[in-house]
């Protein structure tokens, strides 16, 4: 709980604060039997009103301090629990913001949500009750044991002779609690992808007919789920069950003893009556007790998932140099090789240079390492061996913010967010009326947002739901175009639009980017024919490289692609 700790640190004040006035309502509390006793035994026998009245008075005045202090304590400790998970949470977010994509995939997705979510909320849970009954349960504990003891310390044995047994039974329970708590989380990881893949996928599940076969997984997991779940729960419900076994026992034997005691005058009827009040407070005190290592269980469980995440160290490192005022961008592969973690090389010894303005296209079969490319020109991994040189600097020389700045991406999976087609098309970013405006008509998205209601402020669903694919690209499209970047990567960015559209879009990138340096990979001859060069890739390695004539004449594979797009017949533009 170290990670915790230091979360507090910051609240330390109000921490201290809320104890101290904690403290003094708990003894508050602990003062209220004594004092019962001593006006059943001492001051009602001596049958004088004003003595009564006055005793009454401080009872009364006793239990409104500590219902008052009680009530002061446990807003500010719920206030540190509510800014602290705050903080944590927000800090988590900011790490996730800034994994690494290996480690993004490695962690996965639906985990990283439910830390966020599922986990945070344990934490935050974990925090309020430990804060509220971690200062007064123990007091009420030790407390009660030590009174209890000036009261009658004979019937004080019989009550101290099953803590040591209650001690030993809960923190074996609770030992066996964090593990088990740690295996429910990764339940609700699984649940929460189980969820997010129907949600997200809803057209396709509806289109196939898979409704019950997405239902039967559902259930296969949220079974899975309720078993872990319960075995959890059951373990530690043992933990208040044997609690009150041992303390009803205990219980019992003070009241034969008491009986005795009091019927053999060694003892005065209210002191009966304030040790048993003693021991209530002291069972409730066990049992509170018994509750925090259930809440502390499941919260150190989530605070390791926490920790497992924002200890990760980045493994693509940023450098310093920043962006340099050069109107000309030049791109250079040398021997460029990339695996994947799990896998054999992604591409191996790609080489191509791609002089300010001019265009490269790719083309491959799915697999063949056209994404991958993109994704390391962006720094989204780092290759394995070769180097990535931008005008003329090592890739890994840029800060990523630079870098990216420097960069327009449209890429195969790229997403739009909830928010207006204004925004998705900013991002965030401060541009001109009028570029934004441009880059609508060079992205061909001029025509369908003028017929929405709400134009450029239309407002998107999750992933643009309410847009059709060709939509979508075209607003993915303006977001990249939008500013004339200097590297302009377009993975597969218009296999959704209709010739004519695509024809428009070729034609406005030549007009309008003449400066911009361009990689575009495609499927379609069509959209990269007239690039300065192709690159033709097969499983991850070079198979051509060259113009469309050059390709045409000489390349087998490239051939056989156009002629079964075209049918031999020449393309118009």
């Amino acid at each position: 709980m170290n990670l915790i700790l230091n979360y507090l640190k910051p609240y330390r004040t109000r921490v201290t604060l809320g104890v101290i006035i904690k403290f003094l309502g708990t003894m508050m509390e602990l003062v209220l039997p004594w004092n019962l006793a001593y006006i059943l035994d001492h001051v009602i026998p001596e049958k004088e009103p004003k003595k009564i009245l006055f005793w009454g008075g401080v009872m009364l005045a006793a239990s409104a301090f500590a219902l008052w202090a009680n009530i002061l304590a446990n807003r500010m400790v719920s206030r540190v629990a509510k800014d602290t998970t705050e903080h944590l949470r927000g800090d988590l977010f900011q790490k996730i913001t800034y994994l690494d994509t290996t480690q993004v995939e490695e962690v996965g997705v639906s985990s990283l949500v439910s830390r966020v979510t599922s986990d945070t909320y344990n934490i935050h849970l974990t925090l309020g009750v430990m804060m509220r009954m971690g200062i007064r349960a123990p007091i009420l504990l030790v407390g009660g044991i030590l009174i209890t003891t000036t009261l009658d310390p004979i019937l004080t044995l019989v009550l101290v002779a099953v803590m040591p047994i209650i001690f030993v039974m809960v923190t074996h329970i609770s030992k066996k609690g964090v593990p088990l708590f740690g295996k429910l989380q990764k339940q609700v990881d699984q649940l929460v992808l189980s969820v997010r893949e129907n949600v997200t996928g809803s057209r396709v599940i509806k289109a196939l007919s898979k409704e019950a076969y997405e239902r039967q997984r559902f259930e296969t997991i949220n079974q899975s789920l309720v078993t872990a779940e319960t075995t959890a729960n059951v373990t530690l419900a043992a933990s208040p069950a044997l609690l009150d076994l041992f303390l009803n026992l205990g219980l019992t034997l003070v009241i034969v003893v008491s009986a005795y005691r009091v019927n053999a005058g060694l003892t005065q009827p209210g002191v009966i009556v304030a040790f048993l009040t003693y021991f209530t407070i002291i069972l409730n005190a066990m049992l509170s007790i018994t509750r925090i290592f259930v809440l502390y269980s499941r919260g150190l469980a989530s605070a390791n998932r926490i920790k497992e995440v924002l200890r990760k160290k980045p493994t693509i490192v940023p450098g310093t140099l920043e962006q340099r005022n050069a109107a000309d961008t030049t791109l250079v592969f040398e021997e460029v090789t990339f695996a994947y973690p799990d896998g054999g090389p992604a591409i191996e010894k790609i080489s191509f240079q791609v002089n300010p303005g001019e265009t490269l296209g790719i083309m491959g079969a799915t697999g063949s390492g056209k994404t991958t490319i993109a994704s390391l020109i962006l720094r989204l991994y780092d290759r394995t061996s070769g180097q990535i040189l931008l005008d003329g600097q090592e890739i890994k020389h840029y800060s990523l913010d630079a870098l990216h700045q420097k960069i327009g991406a449209v890429l195969q999976k790229d997403v739009l967010f909830a928010d207006t087609i204004r925004e998705n098309i900013l991002f965030g970013r401060s541009f001109s009326e009028e570029e934004l405006q441009q880059a609508i008509d060079d992205a061909q998205a001029r025509e369908f947002i003028d017929k929405l209601p709400d134009g450029l402020d239309h407002h998107l669903e999750a992933k643009g739901q309410n847009l059709s694919g060709g939509q979508k690209q075209r607003v993915l499209l303006a977001r990249a175009l939008i500013g004339q970047p200097d590297l302009l990567i377009l993975d597969d960015s218009s296999s959704a639009l209709d010739y004519h559209t695509d024809a428009n879009l070729r034609k406005a990138l030549r007009t309008h980017f003449v400066s911009t340096t361009k990689i575009l990979i495609a499927q379609r001859v069509s959209s990269i024919q007239h690039a300065d060069k192709i690159l033709l890739l097969s499983k991850g390695k070079m198979i051509g490289y060259g113009t469309h004539e050059e390709l045409l004449a000489e390349n087998a594979t490239y051939q056989e692609i156009y002629q079964g797009q075209t049918g031999g017949q020449a393309i118009e533009d």
